[in-house]
């Protein structure tokens, strides 16, 4: 596509909830192409369904946003002058706009209940006849609609459509055309007084100034009730792109049957935002080349609507976690400490999230690691309560019991050497390769005896670090218990 001036895009979120991987992926390619092209990014806020509203789920949606490292220039959270950029502030506009239709006769009251709604699809159903609503041949006016009203029905509003085939170019799918055989007239304003989706959305998109609107392929099927209204209203037509749909590994629509489908489950589960960042930018969209990890600044400097493709995305999790291993070994340690500890204020963990030392500690100590939780997964145990500690049947067997109890007589011997040594990390290494090598045992028969006394099973990180970690008297305390339990075994 050739951009030849800046592009106002758009992010029109409906406040139901946290934001969906989904909703992040059209944030993040509106905010790319703002940037790529110099022009404007703008939040919105779509909110005239009081029905599915959560109260609460605005600010969530702006932190999510943030957490991803996405800004805007314009809209809910940092103003602007073509506000109010809550929809739900906007409600004396979409009133004016649809008057202007009545008055037209663009537009006119229809009162029919569901029920009434519902038993007129049946019928057409049982003539085996796709259901279109019937326009009346005389329009009801005003004073019917408030008489419709003094009678307790709804009063709603559709537009006319004008009986024309529409056709829209969107630059990912091409030109798509709607015959008007298959157009219905459709409802702008609902009985509850609030306007539809398609007629705030129009008007919003148009009196903000957004030149071009990307969102996902689900509405590409809604585009031409949208150009109808802007054709009636004399309103600038934008240029569209429709992404792809993202589909599970099994080609279904991603749902939270697979697991967390929402950015803070991810924040939650331990995810850098930098890893999200490049796994949703490939959802649909390539960069050529077979480079996968791009920081946020390359993506906005090279991002490009042509490369948007039409084939359905799959969401691939083990390709997200192997993203976020190769971001975590990347990046710096102060980066991980303050992504650490924000993964540590949002979960109940056994650590001290405020003592910086010790998280430092505990990310140098689980280098490697796939997302957080693996550190609380790996050295949890090492902060609870020293009698939290179970000690897994099949470690004691295998490593303590195993050669005539070797490992018990290990941590028994072991006990007093550490007792009288200095707890620093050259010092522990010495002692434990002294004793190796004096034993003639490999560091797996020391180590692991140690691993499974302080922490009741054979996973942790290093020793040294394990040690550490721990401290020496709740160490020695530890080993002791550990040994008290050959006893009650005997």
């Amino acid at each position: 596509m050739d951009v030849t001036q800046p592009l106002k895009t758009r992010f029109a979120p409906s406040p139901t909830g946290h934001l969906h991987v989904g909703s992040a992926r059209t944030a993040l390619f509106c905010h790319l192409l703002a940037r790529a092209t110099g022009g404007t990014f703008l939040l919105r806020i779509e909110d005239t369904d009081v029905a599915r509203h959560v109260e609460g789920a605005v600010e969530r949606i702006i932190e999510d946003l943030r957490w991803l490292g996405l800004d805007w220039d314009e809209g809910v959270g940092v103003g602007g002058q073509l506000g109010p950029y809550r929809q739900s502030e906007r409600h004396d506009i979409y009133n004016d706009y649809i008057h202007r239709l009545l008055k037209a006769g663009r537009a006119y009251y229809v009162f029919e209940t569901a029920e009434e709604l519902q038993a007129m699809r049946e019928g057409a159903q049982a003539e085996k006849k796709a259901f279109i609503y019937p326009r009346p041949d005389v329009l009801p006016s005003g004073a019917d609609a408030r008489r419709a009203a003094d009678e307790g029905r709804p009063v709603a509003v559709r537009f006319a459509c004008p009986g024309v085939d529409v056709m829209i170019h969107d630059e990912v799918f091409g030109d798509v055309t709607v015959p008007a055989a298959q157009q219905e007239d459709f409802i702008i304003r609902k009985a509850d007084g609030w306007p539809t989706y398609h007629l705030a959305n129009v008007i919003d998109d148009a009196l903000m100034g957004v030149n071009f609107i990307l969102r996902g392929q689900e509405f590409l099927g809604q585009t031409w009730r949208h150009k109808l209204l802007r054709e009636a209203f004399g309103l600038p037509e934008p240029k569209y792109a429709h992404l792809p749909l993202i589909m599970d590994m099994a080609g279904r629509k991603l749902s939270k049957r697979d697991g967390d489908v929402d950015i803070l489950g991810f924040r939650t589960a331990g995810y850098l935002p930098e890893a999200m960042i490049s796994f949703i930018a490939l959802l649909g969209w390539s960069p050529g080349g077979d480079r996968e990890i791009y920081a946020l600044p390359e993506l906005r400097a090279m991002f490009d609507v042509a490369r948007l493709g039409k084939a359905n995305a799959k969401f691939d999790r083990d390709k997200l976690l192997a993203f976020n291993t190769d971001v975590a070994a990347s990046a710096g340690e102060d980066r991980l400490l303050a992504a650490f500890q924000d993964y540590l204020a949002l979960n109940d963990t056994p650590f001290p999230a405020d003592d910086e030392a010790v998280c430092r500690h505990l990310l140098r100590a689980n280098k490697g690691f796939h997302t957080f939780a693996d550190i609380v997964f790996k050295s949890g145990i090492l902060f609870e309560d020293d009698d939290a500690v179970e000690y897994d049947p099949k470690a004691v067997k295998k490593v303590l019991a195993k050669a005539d109890g070797q490992g018990w007589s290990v941590l028994g011997e072991l006990r007093g050497l550490l007792a009288d040594c200095d707890w620093a990390e050259a010092p522990l290494d010495k002692l434990i390769a002294d004793y190796c090598q004096q034993h003639d045992l490999g560091m797996g028969k020391v180590a692991q005896p140690l691993r499974v006394a302080v922490t009741g099973r054979t996973i942790s990180p290093g020793l040294t670090d394990t040690l550490l970690l721990l401290g020496k008297d709740r160490t020695l305390g530890r080993i002791e218990r550990c040994l008290r339990q050959r006893s009650e075994r005997r």
